[in-house]
């Protein structure tokens, strides 16, 4: 949905109050930027610091094609009948240190937020963009695990070491071929995928819905995973579930949580996927349905995007001697550890991973952090994530804005005492609505009766 051209300058106009609204952190303080160029500079190599050499390794990374900040590399083989994963992971505890100034900045930002034309970074371009990332040629240095998948998807941590490491090639999501990837990277997303089915998991590849900057101006969209992403994404899959194991039989770690969607969201998602036109059979769980829907078809993503709109708040907790951690949409323990260019927490998780896999105490600092990470965390997302959700905003009242008064088909999805939830059929836009006498499922018609892009607002009324 390509926004209007003579609405483009009202865009950019609500993306430069969106960042004021949301406190969006803007350029890095003069003392950051000169300890990130420090950082940058220093030495490598064998007796200049403890990363051994994996430069002979065959690493590659696949990321979107604009993607500059490369948190992940990876080497897969077969090796008996396990798949043997090398996760080169950069190494962003080479660069910041505890009390810095690049620590402190982190601290305060939590993670990097995503606007449709720019980012505020976690970390300095210095490092996110250039020391840091595992970008081609290099090298660099980078936290390299070894995971074990077995034939039943079984995942196990084979060793954690800092290596240097230099990645082979930066391959794209929207242009890679199969002959580009390592025979066995297929069958890893393979094992991980059953192993998932098995233990009845939630978790869905969700597509983005984004506003994207285009040579004709921003437009707003869903943008589907195709497989090489999907596969991509069990490597991290496996190096997190495979970390968390192994923190947590150590008593120490950080732990991502997730309830499962309840009872309530499981029924507007029900009524959400009548409106798309799809047929979701009595008996067929949340996660059997998704997978049986056709990939491609706009209307699994606009579905896609509701299940993870309903889904229970995903959360950061500590080690619990009295409760193990569990994330519902895996159906495990779960740590993040694989993107630390992006989130604060995952390096902290790394460097507790590298001192017990080497069987040496997790520093104190590292333990304080694990107790004070969840409130950073928890801000720093819910700022992402507002942001996000307020740009979307501001592009369906864009898109909108000139059709108030048009009448649109729309299903009842839930039903409280703010009013009624509809979903919009075309365009796929969730909103509430003051309406008397409806039931959860059933067809009403709605007139757009106010799209304000000044506040990022629509309004319908039930009409007929």
């Amino acid at each position: 949905m390509l926004l209007p051209a003579d609405t483009i300058d009202d865009f950019r106009d609500g993306l430069a109050r969106l960042r004021d609204d949301f406190d969006v952190p803007d350029e890095f303080p003069p003392e950051v930027l000169e300890a990130a160029e420090v950082a940058a500079a220093r030495p490598l190599g064998p007796g200049r610091s403890e990363h051994v050499d994996r430069t002979d390794i065959e690493f590659l990374t696949l990321d979107p094609a604009s993607s500059t900040d490369l948190d992940q590399a990876f080497a897969v083989e077969m090796a008996g009948s396990d798949v043997v994963l090398r996760y080169a992971i950069a190494d962003v505890g080479w660069f910041v240190r505890p009390g810095d100034p690049i620590d402190r900045e982190a601290w305060r930002r939590g993670v990097t937020v995503y606007l449709p034309n720019e980012r505020a970074g976690l970390h300095p371009p210095r490092i996110a963009e250039d020391a840091g990332s595992l970008l081609p040629g290099g090298p660099k240095p980078a936290v390299v695990f070894v995971v074990r998948v077995a034939e039943d998807g079984g995942v196990r941590l084979d060793g954690v070491e800092r290596a240097i490491v230099r990645n082979r090639a930066k391959l794209a999501y929207s242009t890679v071929t199969p002959a580009d990837l390592p025979d066995a990277f297929p069958e890893l997303s393979r094992r991980i995928e059953a192993a998932e089915v098995a233990r009845g998991a939630d978790r869905i590849q969700f597509p983005e819905q984004e506003v994207v900057h285009t040579d004709a101006g921003f437009a707003l969209r869903f943008r589907p995973r195709n497989d090489a992403e999907n596969q991509n994404a069990a490597m991290s899959l496996a190096t997190n579930m495979a970390v968390a194991d192994m923190l947590y039989a150590a008593q120490t770690g950080l732990f991502r949580t997730m309830p499962r969607v309840d009872e309530r969201r499981l029924g507007r998602l029900r009524h959400t996927a009548r409106a798309f036109g799809l047929d979701w059979p009595k008996g067929l769980s949340l996660a059997e349905f998704e997978r049986s829907l056709p990939k491609g078809d706009a209307r699994t993503s606009a579905f896609q995007l509701a299940v993870r709109r309903a889904s229970g708040g995903a959360s950061y907790e500590p080690y619990d001697p009295n409760e193990r951690p569990w994330h519902a949409a895996v159906a495990a323990t779960y740590s993040h550890a694989t993107a630390p260019l992006r989130r604060l927490a995952d390096r902290y998780v790394i460097e507790a991973a590298l001192a017990v896999a080497n069987g040496r105490a997790v520093p104190a600092e590292i333990e304080q952090a694990f107790t004070d990470l969840p409130e950073a965390m928890r801000d720093g997302d819910s700022r992402a994530n507002r942001v996000e959700r307020a740009a979307i905003d501001l592009a369906e009242a864009v898109v909108l804005e000139g059709r108030v008064g048009d009448v649109f088909d729309a299903v009842v999805t839930d039903e409280d005492d703010r009013g009624a939830r509809i979903q919009v059929c075309e365009p796929a836009v969730v909103a509430r609505v003051v309406a008397r006498r409806v039931d959860p499922g059933d067809d009403v018609r709605v007139q757009l009766t106010e799209a304000d892009p000044l506040t990022r607002t629509i309004r319908f009324e039930r009409v007929g």
